[in-house]
């Protein structure tokens, strides 16, 4: 009986061994995170260590967790993608060895892994990640490090909601090994405060490598929202809609998106972060699209407002251009050494400016009652990504530009213009002199937007069966 389970354990592995064949080529290098760690030392006061942690996994319901996503900055530094792990970087070289790093994965199990999905284990973190230092986190406990011979150690905020675990490789006992280790009792916030200046001054940046992933998944994006400007109608649904992104997303290879989806028409529209998408009908008003795809790893950022009908009525077209124009003018500064802030002041000099011109408002200071956002934030690994609003714009930093209105009903002025929300977001790359938009490709002229609706989408044959 031994034998045979023995036998069965063994094939099952040959099989998961094999089965990771077929796998996208385009992954980040092993040579990019590599990169990163070291870039993330050098940055390391002298005589410190470095702790990061993955980021636990989420209960869906009951027994079933939602799909895992990686801790950004582990990700980042690691190219490790399961749950359950530690790195720990040294600024110096480390004993006999001379080491400058450890990671500790989860252990392989080929009974779990037929449940609940393949893992790299040691090996696996050596071949495919590059490290030669890799044990379970079931060894970290008795790992010998002395964290009190180090002026600093660097780590990020502990999460809240890891599950009290007693098994040998979770989380929460990793976490817990390395408090006592330690000696932490409370989070320290200089350690924090190190931790996230390091990673916003590596993140804030984007390398080639980076630019090659952020290009694609803003370009899938653009044609998911170009795809809806054509297949809408006012008998759509919310719901449908925010599928056509998602179907788009999968079909160029996306993970899945990188926020939740917003898709509200009329009143929803004026939610800034509405998140149900279930108005059965669209009907005959503006529609806001806030979607934007994860492709490994690396999250767009796109918002288009269109008419289900195809057409802008003279209201929805007024304030329409009033937030492209603050669009265009924030895009005249889009470059390097311009204050971050001065995005957010100059789009709403321009919305101010506009809303008085419609008689909406009569004091500029009222345009925060309809314009209540920021225009910019960083994109990257996290949809509000890493990096310092209090600094300049660099190059190759990756900015959205998202000014918006909106007018709810029973507003403080003419009923007409209620219900009307209206958001453009583009994803901003930063160059010396100029900017690009990434996200070009999907229009943004109300014109065009008209013209573009016009045209049939594949979605608009579509027959599925009546239920």
């Amino acid at each position: 009986m031994k034998k045979l389970l023995a036998v069965f354990t063994f094939l099952i592995t040959l099989g998961q061994i094999h089965s990771q064949e077929n796998l996208p080529t385009d992954y980040l290098s092993k040579e990019f995170h590599k990169g990163r760690r070291e870039a993330f030392r050098a940055l390391m006061p002298a005589n410190s260590v470095a702790v990061i942690f993955s980021y636990p996994e989420r209960v869906f319901s009951k027994d079933v967790s939602y799909n895992y996503h990686q801790n950004p900055d582990m990700y980042y530094l690691t190219g490790y993608k399961e749950p359950d792990a530690v790195l720990v970087l040294f600024k110096e070289e480390q004993g006999t060895e001379k080491y400058t790093e450890v990671l500790f994965v989860r252990e392989r199990n080929a009974a779990r892994e037929m449940w609940t999905g393949r893992r790299l284990g040691i090996e696996g973190a050596k071949s495919k990640l590059g490290f030669t230092k890799v044990y379970n986190g079931s060894d970290f406990q008795g790992f010998t490090i002395d964290f009190k011979k180090f002026d600093k150690i660097i780590y990020d905020q502990f999460q809240t909601s890891i599950a009290v675990s007693t098994h040998e490789d979770n989380l929460y006992l990793l976490v817990q090994s390395f408090k006592t280790k330690a000696g932490i009792t409370k989070e320290n916030s200089e350690s924090v405060d190190l931790f996230n200046k390091i990673t916003n001054s590596l993140r804030e940046i984007k390398t080639p490598e980076e630019l090659v992933l952020m290009r694609k998944t803003v370009k899938l994006s653009c044609v998911a929202h170009n795809e809806v400007m054509k297949a809408v109608g006012p008998d759509m649904s919310e719901n449908e809609a925010d599928g056509i992104h998602a179907y788009v997303h999968r079909h160029y290879g996306s993970e899945g998106e990188g926020y939740p989806p917003i898709v509200g028409a009329g009143a929803n529209g004026c939610i800034l972060h509405y998140g149900e998408n279930n108005a059965t009908k669209i009907d005959n008003q503006l529609l806001l699209m806030d979607v934007g795809s994860e492709y490994h790893g690396y999250s767009a950022d796109v918002t288009r407002t269109i008419p289900a009908n195809g057409k802008f009525t003279e209201e929805q077209k007024a304030i329409y251009q009033i937030v492209y124009e603050a669009q265009e003018e924030v895009f005249k500064i889009c470059k390097e050494g311009t204050p971050i802030q001065d995005l957010n002041k100059k789009a709403s000099e321009v919305v101010a400016a506009g809303l008085i011109k419609l008689g909406i408002i009569t004091d500029p200071k009222d345009a925060r009652i309809y314009y209540p956002h920021g225009c910019s934030h960083f994109l990257g690994l996290d949809v509000h990504d890493k990096g310092n609003y209090m600094g300049t714009l660099k190059e190759n930093m990756i900015l959205t530009v998202e000014p918006g209105i909106y007018i709810p009903a029973n507003s403080k002025c003419d009923k007409k213009w209620w219900n009307i929300g209206v958001r453009i977001e583009d994803d901003i790359l930063m160059l010396k002199d100029s900017y690009e938009n990434l996200s070009a490709e999907s229009p943004r002229k109300w014109q065009d937007i008209e013209a573009l609706a016009k045209q049939k989408s594949t979605f608009n044959d579509m027959k599925f069966p009546k239920i």
